[in-house]
């Protein structure tokens, strides 16, 4: 008899990384997978969407398990809400452990079913052009999953890359377009890599991969039991909020670090472990970098990718994004101009890969700018620094409906607050005051005080400070709705 159970899919995106060759638009706080750089969609967005649209006769879609960083989770809830997917479940990590951890969190999560789900795994951070192409792969690839294999996606070489993995495959090709895995090799030297491209049997490593909850763990167990039982400690000892999952920290702490790759997919051609490969032909890219931004982009007859407000005169080949204000390039050529309210960018496309040492230096000098952007995202909304001098700061708020800030304390800052827009719910001390549009008042230092939207409309207020310190750890938190300690 013909079984026609569907296959259980559970989509799992791999939401971390800094993204420190995408500086300036990416940072710490605000990384690649959450910028829009392709569509009108964030990447991770993206990711999300089309592993949602994977469903067909004989495989059915789970909600998501999404890992990412304790630090993102709000920033995940919202680009989610953007897109109206509100089942996806978070498992937060308190510290990154590299993929490998990331992955079997995800994996332990959807064990708890009883159907053993096919996990399709991917990051949060690429981009494809060819929708249709790519959901072909991974449905193939899926049920080559459900029979207990690990299916790992490849891309045809283009070009001539020393940056990515290589997988080496042989043999005939299977029903579902897979071949065996040989062996794995991770960024080769450039003569290596000319000869991969000759021999016509390599593909780089996407890292996106489709495997069984179970056959990934058990796997795990054989290949680096450390992470396995260490991870599973973490796991057990987990706390649930709504929709956030969060492990053990002092447990998780201990977990080693891996990547996916090193710690088992490498290890399998040989084994017991069979592991496949399904090519990738749906234009895909992992933007690690601006040259690639720029690859994909819509080129003028000169080659230029502009977004923003931009003014281009004998410029070739050249990406200029602006952000906040009008940018012009005369003369230039193969460069990317990236700018932004607080820092400006300009490199050789072709030396793109070396950003990542100016973010080096922005850590060792402890700058801002490595970190966060000028506009702040808070899970009640966001602030915008406008302006900052001795002894005073002015921010924009906006305080999304239906939330609020927490009810808190300066000890060294007064606050001046102006409604620009909607309708301010305000604590201060004792008194409860609504304030409309162009109303103010004042929160003296050392008050208890709190900032409401009971509205269902956006509040936009200005926000001015005075006093003789104005960092953001000088708060004291008596209640928030977030979860949040004195100084987040």
């Amino acid at each position: 008899m013909i079984n026609t159970t569907p296959i259980k899919v559970t989509p799992v995106i791999l939401c971390g990384g800094s993204g420190a060759r995408l500086w300036p638009l990416s940072r710490t706080g605000f990384p690649k997978q959450f910028l829009v750089l392709s569509g009108t969609t964030s990447l991770f967005q993206q990711a999300i969407s089309h592993l949602n649209n994977l469903a067909a006769s004989d495989i059915e879609i789970n909600n998501s398990l999404i890992v990412t960083n304790e630090e993102h989770r709000f920033l995940v809830l919202e680009q989610l809400r953007e897109i109206s997917i509100a089942s996806a479940l978070l498992l937060l990590e308190p510290v990154a452990r590299n993929t490998a951890p990331a992955l079997t969190l995800a994996a332990m999560q959807a064990a708890l079913s009883d159907d053993d789900p096919v996990l399709v795994v991917t990051p949060a951070d690429q981009t494809i052009q060819d929708i249709k192409a790519f959901n072909l792969a991974l449905q193939n690839s899926i049920r080559v999953a459900a029979s207990g294999s690990i299916v790992i996606l490849g891309i045809t070489p283009d070009k001539l890359e020393t940056g990515f993995g290589y997988i080496k495959y042989q043999g005939k090709q299977g029903s579902y377009g897979e071949f065996d895995v040989v062996k794995f090799t991770e960024k080769p030297e450039l003569k290596t890599a000319e000869n991969y491209l000759a021999s016509g049997n390599y593909s780089w490593n996407a890292g996106i991969f489709v495997v069984r909850a179970s056959v990934w763990l058990s796997a795990l167990g054989i290949f680096r039991k450390d992470i396995l039982n260490a991870t599973t400690n973490a796991f057990k000892k987990r706390s649930l909020d709504e929709r956030f999952i969060r492990p053990d920290r002092t447990l998780f702490e201990l977990v080693p670090n891996d990547s996916v790759d090193y710690a088992v997919l490498e290890k399998c051609p040989g084994s017991d472990w069979p592991i496949k490969m399904i090519e990738l032909n749906a234009g895909w890219n992992d933007l690690g970098a601006w040259d690639a931004v720029w690859q994909i982009g819509k080129q003028d007859i000169n080659g230029n990718v502009a977004y923003g407000d931009t003014l281009l005169e004998d410029t070739n080949n050249t990406l200029v994004h602006a952000s906040h204000r009008l940018v012009s390039a005369v003369g230039v050529n193969n460069l990317a101009i990236i700018e932004t309210v607080d820092a400006v960018l300009v490199v050789d496309k072709n030396q793109s890969q070396l950003i990542k040492n100016i973010v080096a230096k922005l850590e060792d000098m402890k700058r801002e700018e490595r970190i966060s952007h000028r506009k702040v995202f808070r899970p009640w909304g966001w602030y915008d620094t406008i302006d900052v001098g001795k002894r005073f700061k002015v921010k924009r708020i906006q305080v999304n409906p239906g939330a609020s800030l927490s009810l808190q304390k300066h000890t060294k800052r007064a606050e001046h607050w102006v409604v620009v827009k909607g309708v301010a719910e305000i604590t201060c001390g004792r008194k409860i005051i609504n304030l409309h549009e162009n109303e103010s008042t004042f929160i003296p230092q050392g008050e208890i005080h709190r900032l409401t939207n009971t509205s269902h409309e956006i509040l936009e207020i200005i926000e001015v400070q005075s006093g003789t310190y104005l960092g953001e750890d000088d708060i004291v938190r008596f209640d928030d709705d977030y979860g949040r300690n004195k100084n987040v």
